[in-house]
């Protein structure tokens, strides 16, 4: 069994459940979004509906995917201790950033 960290490690995969996490789509909507042809597309659809990443569901003559949170959660979760590294950075840019003095603009007098 493939993880979901090397299913979502695939950039077109990430593209792709970025897209659905805004909407549900159809295969010819994502083909067009990532300028793809249909069986690439359909080729990581199907790889991340077998991991449980996203699920399909027949509208009319089309197949509309959206994702299915359960396992992203499971990623998140995973990574929950790691925060701690990159929170601590974003907090002292934000703290650096409060100190800096505004940068004045041009043709004003201070």
């Amino acid at each position: 069994m493939v993880s979901s960290f090397a299913i979502i490690s695939e950039p077109n995969r990430r593209t792709i459940l970025s897209l659905l996490a805004s909407s549900e789509c159809s295969v010819g909507e994502l083909e067009s979004r990532l300028r793809m042809p249909q069986t690439s597309v359909s080729k990581h659809l199907r790889v991340l509906r077998e991991a449980g990443l996203v699920e399909a569901r027949i509208e009319a003559q089309k197949r509309v995917y959206r994702l299915r949170p359960g396992p992203l959660k499971e990623i998140d979760a995973w990574l929950e201790p790691f925060r701690r590294f990159w929170t601590a950075h974003v907090d002292a840019l934000e703290r650096h950033l409060d100190r800096m003095d505004p940068v004045p603009k041009k043709g004003k007098k201070h």
